[in-house]
């Protein structure tokens, strides 16, 4: 398989871009063209950002997993490795799922989900482990044409009772527990507990991983490897995959917003498939037989799009990790890489800055030979992270991709490509062909004037639609409008700032809402709040972000109790509990710091930016406090800061 829409040079990247912005219709009718369809679109893009309502390629027809399986075994690449899976446990045997072994598991699970119920357009709820299993249930869901919403196997029985009911889902895939580093997770457990909320729930499919002792509800849990067996001794499998509208849903994936309930970004068919293959060739340079090395997890928007979708599509061999980059030594991920022969490694910076604190020890002896680029998401890096990855793994002489993107973006917004246009430490740089940003001010006027370091500075905004744009949120499509394109008129709002240097290089600040981002992972503040608020001795909080050496940003709470805390260390433990019960460990707070008041207006508004600076140790520089009811308050807090 050869990928016509590759850029292989600067000038090619410049003539796409031009191409893409000046013509989109025509640009992306030629991209698209290159996958599998059923029946041909009879129109490439239909939008408007008011509304908002965007379409594209209007009527076709297709399976993504046609073009993710089907394709490249008829092509003759049946046994090329799809999926490589590496155990959490270094001592346990690594599995190999070649594209033919792959086909045959999803269409096993396939027809396993038509047995037990589900029909196209329903809900499937995975709750799993980084195992192959995982990328099984996803793609054996989207080929029957249910919409698959993967939940994190970090979150709590709350956060999973939330997601579950706003989907609607009527089915889970889930395990009995699942491996991390030293822990056992216990996963079928948290289930139960969170379907004692959801009433509409009909079968729960259990692989057996861990082997713990686990409930099972008779007329509603099965066996995966019971009901897997039963369909391969029948040899009845349904082979077809649905066909589906490239408008149709594919999946679901819940984000943290500005507001307490998290948004379930909708994706759908078509344009995600372009969008995810296309991104995926050309920031990584794909070349046939690669190893791919993606070490997120599939719970998020990164696995989805660069483990399965977006590698699969274009014929690409993926390695799916189970374990953390640190376990049983902070030598494991060098270890994987000389293992398989990575030739891509695309990581988080918080997993660059956790190893970095290891010091070079642990790379002594490690073979990265293999190694032909490095990638960064989830965060903006700092320049010293970017620059150790570049140095102690790259050896300083292979480029390193710093990619922009969001869950609702669906794949890679701003990005080098990986030995076509320069790297740049800290700068995402140059946008993707289709992606057409913009800086605006605060009163939505385009930012036309350099400061004094010669750089334009403003909220990112997208002026067009490109194909892997979400369309709505699940359910609730107000919701989608306010969040994204209500605050600055016809424009496609990130919530993120960024600068521009007078090449068009763009450098994300970061966000600019009430977003925290931790170690890659988006959490809302009033989320935050409102977990913390559900300890019974807490009468307020206000929560907000502080730069940490690790996570990037750190988790800062301050807490109006009731009554006088007696134990501060006992109460944080308390409320970490709650925070940990109701979202997930992933949540907790860094740092609590119990405080008589909070800086209020008159009308009743918490003057965060006075906390942010507090936290961040600008206790000199809090700004104007003449308008609040209690200006004393901000002593009170200064004086108390937790460092």
């Amino acid at each position: 398989m050869i990928f016509p829409f590759q850029i292989h040079t600067e000038d090619e990247y410049r003539h796409h871009y031009n191409q893409s912005i000046n013509d989109p219709e025509s640009f992306w009718s030629g991209v698209a063209s290159h996958f599998v369809w059923r029946k041909k679109w009879d129109q490439v893009l239909k939008w408007n950002f008011k509304e908002p309502h965007i379409e594209w390629f209007i009527n076709g027809k297709l399976n993504i997993t046609e073009n993710c399986l089907d394709r490249h075994i008829k092509e003759g690449r049946g046994e090329v490795p799809a999926l490589i899976w590496e155990p959490n446990d270094p001592k346990e045997p690594h599995r190999v799922l070649t594209y033919r072994e792959l086909l045959h598991q999803v269409n096993l699970f396939a027809e396993v989900l038509r047995i037990q119920g589900v029909r196209k357009g329903d809900r499937i709820c995975i709750y799993m482990g980084m195992i192959p299993e995982l990328a099984v249930a996803i793609l054996a869901a989207a080929r029957i044409g249910a919409v698959h919403s993967v939940i994190f196997g970090g979150f709590s029985a709350q956060s999973i009772a939330d997601r579950v009911d706003d989907a609607g889902a009527e089915y889970i895939v889930t395990c009995d527990g699942a491996f991390r580093g030293s822990k056992e997770i216990p996963l079928k457990p948290v289930i139960d507990e969170a379907l004692a909320h959801c009433r509409e729930v009909k079968k729960v499919i259990v692989f057996q991983r861990t082997g713990a002792d686990v409930l099972m509800k008779p007329d509603r849990d099965v066996w995966w490897h019971d009901e897997m067996r039963k369909v391969e001794y029948a040899g009845q499998m349904q082979m077809e995959a649905e066909e589906m509208d490239a408008e149709d849903m594919l999946f679901i994936l819940y984000t943290s917003g500005s507001t307490g309930k998290p948004k379930g970004v909708v994706h759908t068919c078509g344009g995600y498939m372009v969008w995810a293959a296309y991104t995926f060739v050309n920031v990584f340079q794909y070349r046939l037989g690669e190893i791919h090395f993606c070490t997120a997890d599939i719970g998020w928007i990164t696995g989805h799009s660069y483990i399965l979708y977006g590698p699969l599509c274009a014929g690409a061999t993926s390695l799916m990790f189970e374990g953390v980059p640190t376990w049983p030594d902070a030598g494991r991920l060098w270890d994987i890489v000389r293992k398989h022969r990575v030739n891509i490694l695309y990581t988080a910076p918080t997993a660059i800055r956790s190893l970095m604190s290891f010091g070079l020890e642990p790379l002594k002896d490690k073979d990265f030979s293999s190694l032909r680029l490095l990638g960064s998401v989830g965060e903006p890096i700092n320049e010293e992270a970017w620059r150790w990855l570049y140095e102690n793994i790259g050896q300083s002489n292979i480029p390193v991709v710093d990619t922009w993107w969001q869950t609702e973006t669906g794949g890679i917004m701003i990005s080098n490509l990986a030995g076509v246009t320069p790297h740049r430490p800290g700068w995402a740089t140059l946008p993707l062909p289709g992606v057409q940003p913009v800086l605006l001010d605060d009163h939505g006027s385009e930012v036309l004037n350099k400061d004094e370091d010669g750089l334009y500075k403003g909220n990112l905004c997208i002026k067009a639609p490109w194909p892997g744009i979400l369309r709505t949120t699940y359910g609730d499509h107000e919701r989608c409008r306010l969040n994204y394109f209500e605050r600055f008129a016809g424009m496609y709002f990130t919530g993120d700032g960024a600068m521009r240097d007078e090449h068009g290089n763009y450098r994300i600040t970061g966000r600019v809402d009430d977003v925290l981002n931790v170690s890659g992972h988006r959490i809302g503040t009033a989320e935050l709040e409102n977990a913390i608020n559900m300890h019974h001795a807490v009468v307020e909080s206000a929560v907000v972000g502080y730069p940490h050496d690790l996570k990037g940003q750190g988790i800062y709470a301050y807490v109006i109790c009731a009554d006088i805390v007696d134990d501060d260390h006992a109460m944080r433990q308390e409320i970490s509990v709650t925070v940990s019960r109701m979202i997930g460990p992933i949540a907790k707070p860094d740092k609590i710091q119990f405080v008589q008041g909070l800086p209020k207006t008159r009308s009743g508004k918490i003057m965060r930016r006075i906390l942010r600076k507090i936290a961040e140790g600008e206790t000199d520089n809090v700004g104007d406090i003449t308008t609040l009811l209690d200006p004393l308050i901000v002593e009170e807090i200064k004086l108390n800061r937790i460092f």
